[in-house]
């Protein structure tokens, strides 16, 4: 599970209202999310949270090549040929690929290893999404060059408390920016969407039918990978000890926290999930307040940061000063 972050160039606000133009650029915070629901349908990733802000993003991510073994060859190549298609309609979304596009695919067997591996790969994900709105951006604006000021940023999340605090923190950010009063005016999170699912008033793009349930069902879900069988989503599988409904509401009183005017006692159904993640009430508002700054490559309990490997080099991490003195005054 991973966070990640892009940020737009020069931090000028080119999803929103940008002061060196005078333009508005806002609909592009629905050019991502579009984007956003049409990768989670056909990528083997299970997107957790969002938040688009004005000027950056953020993700959390779950790759699942778990899922992605369960596809034959001919779901492969469609899923694929849907994220970079041969054949768009006259707006330019994708049209189903034909037989002899999939058989492009199909018949190689070294095309088909790379493609499956790429479907499960947060780089890719996050290449296309970034790629396909600097794109666009730049059309509009008849500019070429960069639009995002790097790659994008990520945090590898390794245990419960890491994404519990992180998903708590992507969807507070309008909140935490002073963009948003509530959950409800929260425009673009997930916790938005997860809130109107609730009320049953919207259709599945607008409800989140895109996003991961919250609900893990520790003693009652099924193992396994759990693929979403309409296609709304890669996975059925949630990632917090938790109901949606149980989420929000931990999201509307650790909001109030961070208001000076607003600040009271921890609701008694929270006591005991802050008990089994070891940490206190106040712990946890300053990990969702500064989850950013506490964390830089790889987030979590200071132990399970220090047994961490880089996958690559097998480097050693090490948890940031304030982190452990915070996480060891829980």
């Amino acid at each position: 599970i991973v966070h990640v972050m892009n940020r737009t160039v020069r931090r000028c606000f080119l999803l929103g209202d940008d002061a060196v133009t005078g333009k508005n650029y806002d609909h592009r915070k629905q050019w991502i999310d579009d984007q956003l629901v049409h990768q989670a349908r056909q990528f083997g990733i299970d997107l957790l949270c969002q938040a688009i802000l004005s000027n950056h993003f953020h993700l959390v991510l779950r790759s699942r090549p778990d899922v992605v073994a369960e596809w034959d060859d001919t779901e492969v190549a469609r899923r694929w040929l849907m994220l970079c298609p041969v054949s768009k309609d006259d707006k330019g979304r994708p049209l189903e690929p034909n037989e002899v596009e999939l058989n492009h695919i199909r018949k190689s067997k070294e095309k088909l290893k790379v493609i499956r591996s790429r479907l499960s790969d947060i780089s890719w994900w996050m290449r296309l999404l970034s790629q396909n709105i600097a794109q666009r951006a730049n059309f509009e604006d008849g500019e070429v060059g960069k639009f995002w000021q790097a790659r994008y940023r990520a945090v590898r999340l390794l245990d419960e408390t890491a994404v519990l605090a992180c998903a708590a923190y992507v969807d507070l950010n309008p909140i935490r920016a002073a963009l948003a009063e509530t959950i409800e005016d929260s425009d673009f999170t997930s916790a938005q969407k997860r809130l109107i699912g609730v009320s049953g008033k919207a259709n599945a793009a607008v409800s989140g039918g895109h996003l991961a349930p919250v609900d893990l069902k520790e003693r009652t879900g099924k193992t396994g990978p759990c693929a979403n069988k309409r296609k709304q989503r890669c996975s059925n599988k949630g990632f917090l000890p938790m109901s949606t409904a149980d989420y929000l509401q931990l999201l509307d009183w650790t909001a109030r926290q961070q208001r000076a005017d607003k600040r009271g006692s921890t609701p008694k159904q929270f006591a005991p999930l802050f008990e089994r993640l070891g940490i206190s009430a106040d712990v946890w508002c300053r990990l969702v307040k500064d989850f950013g700054r506490l964390f830089s490559l790889v987030a979590g309990q200071p132990q399970r940061i220090d047994e961490h490997r880089s996958q690559s080099n097998s480097h050693r991490y090490r948890a940031r000063k304030d982190t452990r003195e915070l996480l060891a005054s829980a």
